[in-house]
């Protein structure tokens, strides 16, 4: 009886051992699943700028204010018969003149 107990003593231990430091054990476990989390985490953070995306390329296929708007920021273009007026701040046109 004290060898059955004995073997089962045992076993237990060397099923302890590999639950708390072999491999697939519960650290490992914790580490994948601190991975997985931050990577839902990113995969969300991409989601929201491919929907942000997909919105500004569908307004550019549909229609013709965001080309507009994109054209007047980016580009510097200008409406016919529209006057284009710049106003420089006085701070600014002191400094570059004192230079």
């Amino acid at each position: 009886m004290r060898a059955f107990t004995a073997i089962l003593l045992i076993l237990l231990i060397l099923l302890q051992y590999r639950l708390w430091f072999g491999k697939n054990s519960v650290p490992d476990y914790l580490v994948l699943k601190e991975n997985i989390t931050r990577q839902k985490e990113t995969n969300d953070k991409l989601q929201q700028r491919n929907k942000l995306l997909f919105a500004d390329t569908d307004d550019l296929k549909l229609g013709l204010e965001a080309i507009e708007e994109r054209a007047r920021n980016e580009l510097g273009m200008i409406k016919e018969n529209e006057t284009f007026f710049r106003l420089i701040p006085k701070e600014n046109s002191q400094r570059n003149s004192n230079n």
